[in-house]
């Protein structure tokens, strides 16, 4: 040690790189350094769940983020949170990212940066029998009370699809059925996962109402975090082509779960994200006096769209798609964006003061998945089938205020990207060795 203190920097940082060389000889690896903090509730099984405040949380999420972390060597450190207190928990800085059945909601697309889904599921109301007879209505009237986890997506989906009942919010996710139990409420909500878990802790057949909603799961990351972000991606994506996520599904959320993780679903996913921001869009520009069409900003989005893929095509290695069709794809979801934009605006309903600032919030958040929508472009096969790619449109894009026609524009313009790189490969396997730089690439 006095020899590294006498060489300076230099010395010390010779003696660092021997001392990794020797690990690395060994097998052991690089050091374990910046510890991932993951913001974790460790109240939602199973994708999130512990026995006890000082026991370690376990799940789907986190033996997922584990997995991550190994693959990576790097350090996890975990760190639970209270629903009602995500976003801003987020925000203040207190974990890099949260794993613990993060539902893809707008105002959390418009606060960080979501990975592409791991997961889908579905909500569903539980009630004994005589009091969910008749389904939906028989819940949504005075007199009916409903627990319901406080400030995560679930209270949302109660308090759109139950108006007239009184909803029980509750701050404990695993306290919620204990009111059932107990007799306090007459309903409670879960998704259909986390039922099983629940159906536990009562002694009686209960009937299910739904589905309520069809959601995504995601993990959600701090906004100037992208370059994590990008790497949990990829992970991902590598996890769902190996098998690993479907084999993870299969063990924690049922042998029935759909893949999420493969490109076109997960770009797919991401259209429908940005989509469903559109009310909110809607909202702010009606506040601040802005107009529906701006078409210099529209240029600036697709030009950044080109900018991103190309950018990602160059670190990644991978081929990109033509330019023309990715802008035409760009150019699709703005049309489209408009069109929702439009049909919100129209809406009565529409609340105008709760959305975001349009500059700082939404914009931004907008391009972040815009970003992300590249990178997926970069791993779509060079193959689809555009009457599969409109099935999957069909059933992917969720956002309100859409139609079919709509749906459609957009698969068409997702299977001319494809397309225009399976020309190219075609051109690249038929052109003639001697044919140089001179050959025509269409």
């Amino acid at each position: 040690m006095e020899r590294c203190r006498g060489r300076g920097a230099a010395g010390l940082a010779r003696v660092v790189a021997l001392a990794l060389a020797a690990c690395l000889a060994a097998g052991a690896g690089p050091p374990r350094i910046d510890p991932v903090r993951v913001g974790t509730s460790a109240d939602y099984a199973p994708f999130s769940y512990a026995e006890g405040a000082s026991a370690d949380p376990e799940g789907f999420d986190l033996e997922l983020v584990r997995a991550w972390a190994e693959d990576r060597n790097r350090a996890l450190v975990l760190v639970r949170f209270r629903w009602p207190d995500l976003l801003g928990d987020l925000e203040s800085g207190r974990f890099d990212l949260a794993a613990s059945g993060i539902t893809v909601r707008p105002e959390r697309s418009a606060a960080g940066l979501f990975t592409v889904p791991l997961a889908e599921t579905s909500v569903w109301a539980l009630a004994r029998g005589e009091t969910a007879s008749g389904g939906v209505a028989a819940l949504d009237r005075p007199g009916i009370r409903i627990a319901v986890n406080a400030g995560g997506h679930l209270e949302r989906v109660a308090r759109a699809r139950f108006p007239h009942a009184t909803l029980v919010a509750v701050a404990d996710n695993e306290a919620v059925i204990g009111l059932l139990v107990e007799g306090r409420v007459h309903a409670v909500l879960t998704d259909d996962v986390e039922a099983p878990h629940w159906a536990t802790r009562i002694h009686e057949p209960l009937a299910r109402v739904g589905p309520l909603s069809l959601d995504r799961k995601a993990w959600l990351v701090r906004p100037d975090q992208a370059v994590l972000a990008d790497d949990l991606d990829a992970w991902l994506l590598d996890r769902e082509a190996d098998g690993t996520l479907s084999s993870l599904r299969a063990k924690w959320l049922g042998a029935a779960t759909a893949r999420t993780a493969d490109p076109l679903g997960a770009l797919l996913a991401a259209i429908d994200e940005r989509l469903a921001l559109m009310p909110l869009v809607a909202a702010a520009k009606g506040r601040e006096g802005a107009p529906l069409e701006v078409p210099e900003r529209e240029r600036l989005v697709v030009e950044r769209a080109l900018a991103d893929l190309h950018a990602e095509a160059e670190r990644t290695g991978r081929e990109s798609p033509p330019a023309a069709p990715v802008r035409a794809l760009f150019r699709v979801q703005l049309e489209t964006a408009k069109q929702v934009q439009a049909r919100a605006a129209a809406d009565p309903d529409l609340p105008r003061t709760a959305a975001p600032d349009l500059d700082s919030v939404l914009r931004p958040a907008l391009l972040r998945i815009g970003a992300r929508e590249a990178s997926l472009l970069l791993r779509l096969p060079p193959d689809l089938d555009r009457a599969a790619v409109r099935a999957a449109a069909r059933s992917a894009l969720r956002a309100a205020y859409l139609d079919d026609a709509q749906r459609d524009a957009v698969a068409d313009a997702i299977f001319a990207c494809s397309e225009g790189s399976a020309q190219r490969v075609r051109a690249r396997a038929t052109k003639p060795a001697s044919s140089g730089s001179s050959a025509h690439v269409p």
